[in-house]
């Protein structure tokens, strides 16, 4: 506790006012990225889901993870112990976040081709923000948020010569 309040310039003291522990600390990190991720998943809820509205999500997604790419990175770096904290707080929550996406990608009504890019197309968010590590550190927060948002786009959209598939 006394490097973290070093680290942010103030007493510990203060630290202990708001947070009993580490642990309470990590947890209202944790918390805040579940946040983040549900005003996202706020706009999938209660309308018929296709690749725009998609679209639309994750672009508001990568715009608040790039916002607070420190904190992502360090979710990444501790995602074990964060994810063990945060189950022993909040399953309920996290299985229901989980969930809900997933039910989101299973939905019936789109083509299997609309969903794999859906499910690329979240892949694409998480990689190019916080799964790189420090790969894009240099990069502008706002710039790397935009650059996702184009690949977002590309994915969903299908930009490019269509591809056919081979069965086996």
């Amino acid at each position: 506790m006394r490097e973290i309040a070093e680290r942010l310039d103030i007493t510990k003291p203060s630290i202990y006012y708001h947070f009993a522990s580490k642990e309470d600390i990590l947890l209202a990190l944790h918390m805040r990225q579940h946040e983040l991720g549900k005003a996202a998943l706020a706009r999938l809820t209660g309308e018929a889901i296709t690749l725009e509205t998609w679209a639309s999500a994750l672009g508001e997604l990568a715009d608040q993870m790039a916002a607070h790419r420190k904190l992502f990175l360090m979710q990444q770096r501790n995602q074990a112990a964060l994810e063990k904290l945060h189950r022993k707080n909040h399953d309920d929550e996290h299985d229901d976040f989980q969930q809900r996406f997933q039910q989101a990608l299973a939905d019936p009504s789109l083509s299997l081709r609309d969903r794999v890019r859906m499910a690329s197309a979240m892949g694409a968010v998480f990689g190019g923000l916080f799964m790189a590590g420090d790969a894009f550190d240099n990069v502008p927060s706002a710039e790397l948020g935009s650059l996702v948002q184009d690949a977002v786009r590309d994915l969903v959209t299908g930009r490019g010569a269509p591809r056919t598939h081979c069965s086996g």
